[in-house]
């Protein structure tokens, strides 16, 4: 519809308002019409009095306001009349709630681009359906892809379907979509696209600032760094909201790849040109980058003139990525368009890739959807403006004006594009203003207030220099210490999904993820994120142990000499233990060495293989370095989800290692001493051996020094256990293995020279022959050379690249089997005892428990009642290793009325558990 210009303003207003009155439409309405047609009027005059200005007497000039000053003011008043329509209209209940549906094609819900869409679009109260594709989502079905939502978002991987599905030919006046079907047609390979404006413009004699190679089918991608003679490939971002008229934003975020960098940089762009080009130069190269962009984008537009018909969608916007060469000249060329954010110059391994697209994607939400007026559920369906004739904006025309003057005036990280200030009206003196030509004066209305409240700024500034400078130093404070996100890799499924108020989340992970990769991000550059502890990274690798898992995430303010912690977020996970597959039929003995994840010794096989059960009768093995393999049911041998995990057992070589009852313990350990040195892990047979003397572990701590208990066994056996070696220390500082063994003995002493002392020395991987020379030369000195000695062999560890602490490459792993064999050899040369704690670890790596060494196959855990632990109640009594059998703790014969007592505590772990029973085996055989 068409308005025809009334001569008088009265007429008009009557005119508009009988018209609205007889369309039943509501107050808003009626001052949108009135709005429309005033609009028309007061710039039709002003342009007039402008082009008779040129005509009159100079005199007659200098007593008239400038031409510019009277169509900015009427600007004003009509900026300030779509202002009150907007005020009014939101004032109004809608029956209708705002619903925004996402497609996510291959995304996963946990992936943060995902998370971020809903976060923010629930932010802005819609109400958010998630679906896969058009093809599956019921409800694009069940409302025929039209009606019953206001936004609808499809991501990369679902484009496709929402192209093919979606009619933008029936799209309500109020309905968004995140695609241009004629832009993206446009810049495709297919089908001319940018390779059809591309040559058309050298038809034309028009030169586009663009390199061939940038269009079509010979379309190449941009990888690496730039050649030497390059200066630099900055990607920038455009939001086109409109094409006709053409309306584009510039997002103030670039990447830029120079030659003297190996990964590309999120930047402003405005910052990278000052830093580069000085400020006179940058503000030309800035404003060149718009002119190339506008270039493009309007040779693009001019070939999708005749799809303008068949897509109708006022709202729909399209994210584009424009890859610039600067090369010697302020003026770039584009080597390259993208219809979607492109960053893979940035490194995904620190997750800047994501985090950057995710800032754009919200600023783009935001810009939007903040600025976005909901008309739909009072215009149902009926044309704005009062007028009849040939001159009037449709409701499309006057919808898309109102959201042009709302982003305008919405701060944002985004810069008008098109039009450019050089932008003129196109329409003659007598002809009436064209929507193109209305958002020209709404663009140069604040550009210009933009321009001054920077000239008032400058000048603030140089007269409260005082001022200025305190408010700078406020600009590092930490004022809102909450997280914008947290990054992991892989996505975790944080329950309850992310936001920034929650403090604290739970997920669960499946038992082959080892390792997550953990970054989060603040809301505000000035806070500071540190992982664990108030000096941790800001990101970091961690090793997921079965069970549970716990991370800390702090937030800081770095300003003062220590950081300050403002808030605290914790993720809590638990990782699933291996599958497992109850055993209700017939089944098959599998057994392995090794894992095929991890090949330790490369000449073996790995995985499971078929075990053949020998018939001759086992005899009770010699020595605790016996070679063996795990046994585990299974209903087939090739794969091993069919196994039942739970009864999985250590099988030694043609022999097998007793359990030791509870009775014989405690008779064997009666007036015995065992000393215990090494790490933690070696710390973990110690509390192993004196819970299944004392019935129940009543102390327990993370000990890093000495610790002396003399109450186990009714006052008659005594353990102490001294940590080497003190890593934390200075290399100076660090006590010697010599000196931390002398430390212990004396802290043990009384000590008879017997197997009534024994010591158990080991460690997960520093333990060498010199250790165990050393050894024998202390013992020597002190007069205990007949002590029973018990030597822990290395064990899996340091096998995740884990941030923090060192990690072992498969090879080092390798060589570090056979430095275990040579501890082994020394050790049975002194005549000492040896656990062979690398055999038994090395097939089950993965099951680790908590520890960032991933080295622990323990953890203790404190009971407050008197129920038994669920490992720990098995009226099944398993006296031996051997094939199918578990070994499990002998607790048929205990108290069950005394243990556990009160705030007791209980040694878990099923790796643990058979090296620690090998130890009660070679303390106490049966014939003793």
């Amino acid at each position: 519809m068409r308005c025809l210009l009334a001569s008088a303003g009265g007429l008009l207003l009557r005119e508009a308002g009988m018209l609205l009155r007889r369309r039943s439409c509501s107050a808003p309405l009626l001052l949108l019409g009135v709005a429309v047609c005033l609009f028309y009027q007061t710039l039709m005059v002003a342009r007039n009095r402008l082009r008779s200005g040129q005509q009159q007497h100079a005199a007659d000039i200098r007593s008239r306001r400038p031409a510019d000053e009277v169509l900015m003011e009427e600007t004003r008043r009509f900026i300030n009349t779509l202002e009150t329509v907007q005020a009014q209209v939101r004032s109004q209940p809608s029956p209708l709630r705002l619903r925004a549906v996402v497609l996510m094609g291959r995304h996963l819900v946990s992936d943060p681009e995902v998370q971020l869409y809903q976060r923010v679009l629930q932010q802005l109260d819609y109400e958010v359906q998630m679906s896969r594709y058009t093809e599956t989502s019921s409800f694009l079905r069940s409302n025929q892809g039209v009606t019953g939502w206001s936004l609808l978002l499809c991501l990369s991987s679902s484009e496709r379907s929402c192209l093919r599905r979606i009619s933008f030919y029936h799209l309500q006046s109020h309905q968004m979509v995140n695609l241009l079907p004629g832009l993206m047609e446009a810049f495709s390979d297919a089908g001319g696209g940018l390779c059809h404006f591309y040559s058309h413009s050298h038809l034309t004699g028009s030169e586009l600032p663009m390199r061939p190679f940038s269009c079509g089918l010979t379309n190449q991608k941009l990888q690496g760094v730039p050649p030497p003679a390059l200066v630099a490939v900055v990607n920038v971002y455009v939001l086109v909201t409109s094409v006709n008229p053409l309306i584009s934003f510039l997002h103030d975020i670039s990447v830029v790849t120079t030659n003297q960098e190996q990964r590309g940089r999120a930047r402003k762009l405005r910052d990278f040109l000052l830093q580069q080009l000085g400020t006179n130069t940058s503000h030309e190269a800035l404003g060149q980058v718009k002119k190339v962009i506008g270039e493009v984008l309007q040779a693009a537009v001019s070939t999708t003139q005749r799809q303008q018909t068949l897509h109708r969608c006022v709202l729909c916007y399209q994210l584009l990525t424009f890859s610039l060469l600067f090369s010697g000249s302020v003026t770039p060329v584009v080597v390259q368009v993208e219809t979607d954010l492109t960053l893979s110059a940035l490194s995904d391994e620190t997750f800047d890739r994501q985090i950057t697209k995710d800032l754009i994607l919200e600023d783009t939400l935001r810009f939007l959807l903040s600025s976005h007026t909901h008309l739909s559920s009072h215009t149902d369906g009926r044309q704005y403006g009062g007028c009849r004739g040939t001159h009037c904006l449709s409701e499309d025309e006057f919808l898309l004006l109102l959201q042009f003057q709302r982003q305008m005036k919405t701060p944002s990280a985004f810069q008008l594009l098109s039009p450019s200030s050089s932008s003129s009206s196109s329409s003659s003196s007598s002809a009436p203003l064209s929507v193109a030509d209305l958002v020209i004066r709404i663009s140069h209305y604040y550009e210009l207030q933009t321009n001054c409240s920077h000239r008032t700024d400058e000048t603030e500034e140089l007269t409260n220099q005082g001022s200025a400078q305190s408010s700078s130093q406020d600009e590092g404070v930490c004022l809102d210490p909450h997280l914008r996100q947290i990054y992991t890799d892989p996505p975790l499924t944080l329950t309850p999904p992310f936001s920034p108020w929650v403090k604290e989340y739970h997920a669960e992970v499946a038992f082959d993820l080892v390792t997550v990769r953990i970054r989060p991000e603040p809301v505000r550059p000035n806070c500071r994120v540190h992982l664990d502890e108030h000096r941790g990274p800001r990101m970091a690798n961690y090793p997921v142990g079965l069970g549970d898992s716990r991370i800390s995430i702090l937030v800081t303010d770095d300003t003062e000499q220590e950081p300050v912690i403002m808030t605290i977020y914790t993720v809590h996970m638990y990782r699933e233990s291996r599958p497992s597959l109850p055993m209700f039929g017939e089944h098959v003995m599998c057994s392995f060495v090794q894992d095929c994840g991890l090949l330790v010794q490369p000449g073996l096989s790995c995985g499971l293989q078929p075990f053949i059960k020998s018939h001759a009768s086992l005899h009770t093995c010699s020595s605790g370095h016996q070679p063996g393999r795990w046994v585990v049911p299974c209903l087939s041998c090739s794969d091993n989800r069919t196994c039942d995990w739970r009864e999985v057992a250590w099988q030694p070589d043609g022999c097998y290692h007793p359990l030791v009852d509870r009775p014989l313990l405690q008779h064997c350990m009666r007036d015995r001493k065992v000393l215990f040195i090494g790490d933690s892990t070696n710390r973990g047979m110690m509390y192993f051996l004196m819970e299944r003397v004392n019935v129940s572990l009543e102390d327990w701590g993370k000990a890093h020094d000495t610790l002396v208990y003399r109450n186990l066994n009714g006052n008659r056996t005594q353990v102490s256990y001294s940590y080497y070696p003190q890593f934390w220390l200075e290399k100076k500082k660090r006590p010697t293995f010599r000196q931390a063994l002398l430390q212990l003995i004396d802290r043990s002493r009384p000590l008879v020279n017997s197997n009534l002392t024994v010591l158990v020395v080991g460690g997960v991987q520093w333990l060498n022959t010199d250790h165990l020379r050393t050894i024998r030369e202390v013992l020597n000195r002190v007069s205990l050379s007949d002590v029973l000695v018990v030597v822990k062999s290395l064990g899996m560890g340091f096998h995740l690249p884990v941030d923090g602490i060192r990690s072992l490459s498969p090879r080092e792993i390798q060589d570090l089997y056979r430095e275990n064999l040579n501890i082994i050899v020394t050790a049975k040369h002194h005549g000492y005892e040896v656990i062979d704690t690398f055999s038994i670890t090395m097939g089950r790596y993965k099951e680790f428990l908590q520890g960032r060494c991933a080295c622990h196959f323990h953890q203790v855990d404190k009971f407050w009642s008197s129920r038994l632990p669920e490992n720990m109640t098995s009226t099944t009594t398993r006296t031996r290793t051997g094939p199918g059998l578990s070994i499990k703790s002998a607790v048929h014969d205990m108290d069950q009325e005394t243990w556990p007592k009160p705030s007791s505590y209980h040694v878990r772990g099923p790796v643990n558990q058979v090296y620690s029973e090998i130890l009660l085996s070679r303390l106490c055989p049966r014939n003793t």
